[in-house]
């Protein structure tokens, strides 16, 4: 008999079926045993009599989270049994035939809860058994309902997904690069990608015009809170396009989400607030400020655009410039001299995308004149030399015909914590690391075998005291 899914029940009134699932409770009423299967779909009860005494005595041996599938014909509860609550309420199953596929030790904390209450290293560790919990379950179901809507949003819009590589080159700015060294070709390293960046700029050139994807993207950050090693953006690139009609396709996508997905949410303000850096930091003393009129109310969504930043900020400590954003975003000026002569003074064209006080969204227009380029990593600290080696790949590229382009890339993961009110990301991702970066569940990172360093040529110094 093919299995259905417990949600499915009801509509098998009087039928023989097969369940399979997860054993979450186990209560007996005088001599009659209740089971409550769980499976993705939701709870079924299961009612065992001693009418049946072989079966009888198997159910008696159940545990709670012992993997089972039963057989039997789907019957109305009595009037006084039924549980409203659920969607299985007013039917239950009286098994005929019952399998044990799996026993199970008791579980180090209990899945019937929220799980706030326990520390997060413990649910790191177990989460295999952490995301049996149902709001971890619903978590991730809304995180493909969402990732689903937004493919198929920018699919209608004419968009094309195209995957980018994960083994990229190493380059200079921004966060600190993941590096995987060569075997065959020894003494070189690839790098994990921070971002597409360069690979999507180079579908622009390769005439796609409007490419997106779920990226992955991957950045060795110091611990913070509310970071990890790896995240999921939605990436977004466009030919021929201008600041605003960027905006604009970012607008639409998220007004038609919030209302298709989350109906009960209420939008502050249609169209977005687009409000200047400089006012942002004057008015709200911040650059993601939360403009929703009640803060206590997590179904109220205040999404804002934070527009025309400066294009370079100064690191006291390294006593250098850096890129607000990144280097290949469009200063809002192109004069050579005033980008190297007053770095101070130079707006960009980079865009943030905020809601209820989290920044959800980053992008910008990309400089396409390389003299522009190699002025703004002048500025940064490199020499023009350097600078042509290290992107090589770009100045080839560009010098075959690239379109004026620009985009954006929403966090997947911050988002959905915000509209889903999560304390912090790792509530919407399966598999998160520890604010440090640490796998507790697979005990990463672990050392590798002497002869796996040996291939690489890879050497490890102990550190000195």
């Amino acid at each position: 008999m093919e299995r259905i899914l417990n949600k499915q029940t009801p509509n098998y009134l009087g039928k023989p079926v097969k369940v399979c699932g997860w054993v979450k409770t186990i209560r007996s009423h005088g001599k009659i045993i209740f089971i409550d299967l769980r499976d993705r779909s939701g709870i079924l009860q299961l009612v065992f009599t001693p009418r049946t005494p072989s079966l009888y005595a198997r159910a008696q041996q159940l545990r709670p989270e012992w993997v089972i599938a039963a057989e039997g014909k789907i019957k109305e509860r009595p009037k006084e049994m039924i549980n409203p609550k659920l969607e299985t309420g007013k039917i239950e199953l009286q098994p005929g035939k019952l399998e044990i596929f799996s026993q199970a030790k008791t579980l180090p904390f209990s899945i019937d809860t929220s799980g706030y209450e326990i520390t997060e290293e413990k649910r790191l560790k177990y989460r295999y058994l952490d995301l049996r919990r149902e709001r971890m379950r619903k978590n991730l179901q809304w995180r493909q309902k969402v990732i689903q809507f937004m493919r198929d949003f920018l699919q209608k819009e004419g968009f094309i997904e195209v995957e980018t590589p994960i083994l990229t080159k190493s380059t200079p700015e921004g966060a600190r690069d993941f590096l995987v060294p060569s075997r065959l070709q020894p003494g070189k390293f690839y790098a994990l990608p921070q971002s597409p960046q360069q690979y999507k700029q180079l579908l622009m050139v390769a005439g796609i015009e409007k490419y997106f994807q779920i990226a992955r993207c991957l950045r060795d950050e110091d611990p913070r809170a509310d970071r990890q090693a790896e995240h999921t953006q939605l990436d977004i690139e466009m030919a021929f396009t201008s600041q605003e009609e960027i905006l604009d396709l970012v607008e639409r996508l998220y007004i038609v989400l919030a209302k298709k997905l989350f109906p009960e949410k209420k939008i502050t303000k249609i169209p977005f607030p687009k409000i200047n850096y400089k006012e942002a930091i004057k008015k709200y003393s911040s650059d993601k400020p939360d403009l929703r009129k009640n803060k206590k109310n997590p179904d109220e969504l205040a999404f804002c655009f934070i527009v025309d930043f400066p294009m370079f900020e100064w690191h006291k400590k390294e006593k250098r410039w850096g890129a607000v954003h990144h280097p290949f975003t469009k200063p809002q000026t192109e004069n050579i001299s005033e980008i190297k002569k007053h770095p101070e003074r130079i707006l960009a064209y980079q865009y943030d995308f905020v809601l209820n006080g989290s920044e959800i969204a980053g992008g910008s227009l990309r400089t396409t004149n390389l003299d522009v380029l190699t002025a703004v990593f002048e500025v940064l600290g490199h020499k023009k030399q350097e600078i042509r080696k290290l992107f090589s790949n770009y100045f080839e590229a560009f010098s075959y015909g690239v379109p004026p382009h620009g985009g954006i890339a929403p966090g997947i993961d911050r988002f959905l914590a915000v509209l889903l009110a999560e304390p912090n990301i790792r509530e919407v991702m399966a598999f998160p690391k520890t604010g440090d970066n640490r796998d507790l569940m697979m005990d990463l990172p672990s050392e590798v075998s002497k002869e796996q360093l040996k291939e690489l040529y890879i050497k490890i110094e102990k550190k000195k005291k």
